[in-house]
């Protein structure tokens, strides 16, 4: 699994005309059950996206054509874990395994 810490690097007001494209661009993966949640920061600094992509590279593929980070209005970091407890409510679902 893959959580994706992304930070915006421009104001909020330039990031404000590129969220509806990142979340467009985003939403295939949503659909196909690769990222499983994800959201903005508190405060709004950017946002976090969990994963369950195969490898680095493909997360990485990703986020190099995400609108945002084309812009110079983001960047991201990426973090590599291996799932080793859930909640009781979680291990109830079948994509977490």
């Amino acid at each position: 699994m893959f959580l994706i810490d992304l930070v915006f690097t421009a104001p909020n007001d330039v990031v404000d005309k590129y969220v509806a494209a990142h979340r467009q661009y985003l939403s295939s993966h949503y659909d196909q059950g690769l990222f499983l949640l994800g959201g903005r920061k508190v405060p709004r600094t950017g946002g976090v996206i969990l994963s369950r992509h195969n490898t680095l590279a493909e997360v990485e593929q990703i986020f190099n054509s995400d609108p945002l980070v084309l812009a110079s209005a983001a960047s991201y970091t990426v973090m590599e874990f291996e799932l080793a407890m859930l909640s009781p409510e979680l291990k109830a679902l079948s994509f977490i395994q």
